[in-house]
């Protein structure tokens, strides 16, 4: 006798099929998620770290900064001392220069000339005086010229002659009264090795008063 199997084998089995199947891709699908999971943890972990690297670089660069700051405005006092510096060694180099003008008036001021007056402003020396002739003239323009360390370049303005003394004195002569210009050497003052007494005010009027 034949057995005729009457159930509906072929729709279970294809009934458990597709139930493995949705379970293999549940699976799947829970193992994609948790890797996902935990690729995006690392992702973010690397993140973080990246972040918090650059939060230092920036806060570093942000002292760096302050710093170079403070290095400008370093440098910018240190360029202000030295020109105050420069400025005081200029003045103590220059605040003996009248004095040693006022002794080179006297040295290099040959017998015959009277000196009425002597005036510096910055680098010039102005003088006004009475000659007894245009030779005593030469002769100091010539000293000032070749004979000092501290003054150069003289300069006759003026040379005239006039008569001094009143009419009816005796005294009356012939004179010429000049006016001349000398400039002071600008590395006298360096030059100079010995130290003089502090200088009188920069204006030298009656400077000297005779000099013959």
């Amino acid at each position: 006798m034949i057995r005729i199997n009457l159930l509906p084998h072929r729709e279970m089995r294809r009934e458990r099929r597709k139930k493995e199947f949705v379970g293999l891709i549940g699976l799947t699908g829970v193992a994609a998620a948790a890797a996902a999971f935990a690729v995006g943890m690392v992702i973010n972990g690397k993140i973080s770290i990246q972040t918090e690297r650059n939060d230092f670089i920036k806060t570093e660069n942000a002292k760096l900064d302050q710093q170079i700051k403070q290095i400008a405005t370093l440098r910018q006092e240190i360029e202000s001392l030295k020109t105050r510096q420069q400025a005081v060694e200029a003045l103590q180099s220059d605040r003996t220069v009248p004095v040693h003008i006022l002794d080179e008036l006297v040295k290099q001021t040959p017998e015959g000339i009277f000196l009425k007056q002597a005036k510096q402003e910055d680098k010039k020396v102005t003088m006004i005086g009475w000659a007894q002739s245009q030779d005593r003239i030469a002769e100091l323009w010539r000293n000032f010229a070749n004979r000092t360390p501290w003054l150069e370049r003289p300069d006759l303005m003026e040379s005239k002659a006039v008569t001094i003394g009143s009419a009816t004195s005796k005294d009356q002569r012939q004179v010429f009264e000049f006016a001349i210009n000398v400039l002071v050497k600008s590395n006298a003052a360096k030059d100079a090795n010995a130290a003089v007494p502090k200088a009188p005010g920069k204006s030298m009027v009656q400077a000297a008063n005779s000099v013959k």
